[in-house]
């Protein structure tokens, strides 16, 4: 990077943040120190309002921003979804560009919607995309709860079978898998909750404000993983040896069983933990990935896929009759 891209660049950090600290600058850029400080002092020579604070770092005067572009904060937050899905969803390079577009945006913000994204963000998750996706008066309602503390109102229907009930939740956050989710405090059952977005009926942000918690979705999944009724899983996957639908299943539905958290060992394998309750159910999500899931723990998991493929091989692979066979 040549100087003047450096120093526009350094400009757009400013925009976007607060604050920002010389080393921070330089560790980014991979310049020195001393050369941040020429750095910014090119940009106070030519009528930046820069503010500096001893040991703390850079921030600009209240008000200068980069025209002529303007963005609402609903489309802001619109564009952070999008960067969410860029960073998950695509290879590297488009995910740093789509990094880099976002800091022009933020650049671009007047400081409260700044603030405002900059709550948000850590707020919603991308797991996989889906075709399936909600109402984007519902998604844009529980953004909105999220970053304000709203209390949301909703009817809300767990399964096909069952009624709707009206619940009262105060969201945390939102992440993606086949489906949209909001992870919220439920006030009816007094617990943190799963709710399906598209199972949501009469989503209504009350006027009330809840006190911030301090609860994230990370360990949200953590408290699910450490349960005590919960058992320990844990398998190794070669998921070279299954076909690209197998482990792109794999990977879409892992939060259903439990799935805490994985590791991927020096021979390629993928080390999953996970906790849940019952091994059986646990087994026939196993069983299609015969040949590439080995059993690490517990002991009982193999003996329930035995079980079920055994079951399988006698129901679709009976022994031949004397009579299939010819003989007498």
């Amino acid at each position: 990077m040549n100087r003047f891209d450096r120093i526009v660049a350094i400009l757009i950090q400013l925009q976007t943040r607060r604050v920002v600290s010389g080393p921070s600058l330089a560790a980014r850029f991979e310049v020195s120190l001393r050369t941040i400080y020429r750095d910014i002092r090119t940009l106070e020579l030519a009528g930046v309002p820069l503010l500096g604070e001893p040991k703390i770092g850079y921030s600009l005067a209240e008000g200068y921003r980069l025209p002529p572009v303007m963005f609402t904060r609903e489309e802001a937050a619109a564009l952070l979804t999008a960067e969410k899905l860029a960073t998950r969803l695509t290879d590297a390079p488009t995910a740093q560009l789509s990094g880099a577009a976002m800091d022009k945006l933020r650049a671009v913000l007047r400081r409260p919607d700044r603030d405002y994204l900059a709550a948000l963000t850590p707020h919603i998750q991308v797991v996989r995309p889906t075709e399936q996706f909600p109402e984007s008066s519902t998604y844009q309602q529980l953004v909105a709860a999220v970053a304000t503390h709203q209390l949301v109102h909703i009817q809300y229907q767990a399964s096909a079978t069952e009624p709707a009930t009206p619940r009262d939740i105060e969201p945390i956050g939102l992440y993606l898998t086949q489906h949209w989710h909001v992870v919220a405090y439920c006030r009816l059952r007094q617990a943190f909750r799963n709710f399906r977005l598209d199972r949501m009926q009469q989503v209504v942000l009350s006027p009330e404000v809840f006190a911030p918690r301090p609860e994230t979705l990370r360990q949200y999944w953590a408290d699910r993983a450490n349960t005590s009724q919960r058992k320990k899983v844990v398998v190794r996957l070669q998921l070279a040896q299954t076909s690209r639908s197998l482990a792109q299943r794999l990977h879409d539905t892992k939060r259903q069983y439990g799935w805490a958290h994985e590791q991927t060992l020096p021979d390629g394998s993928v080390e999953m933990t996970l906790y849940l309750g019952s091994l059986p159910y646990l087994a026939a999500w196993l069983l299609p990935y015969a040949g590439a899931v080995t059993v690490v723990e517990p002991p009982a998991l193999r003996t329930h896929l035995c079980e079920l493929a055994q079951q399988a091989h006698h129901f679709f692979c009976p022994p031949a009759s004397n009579a299939d066979t010819g003989l007498s």
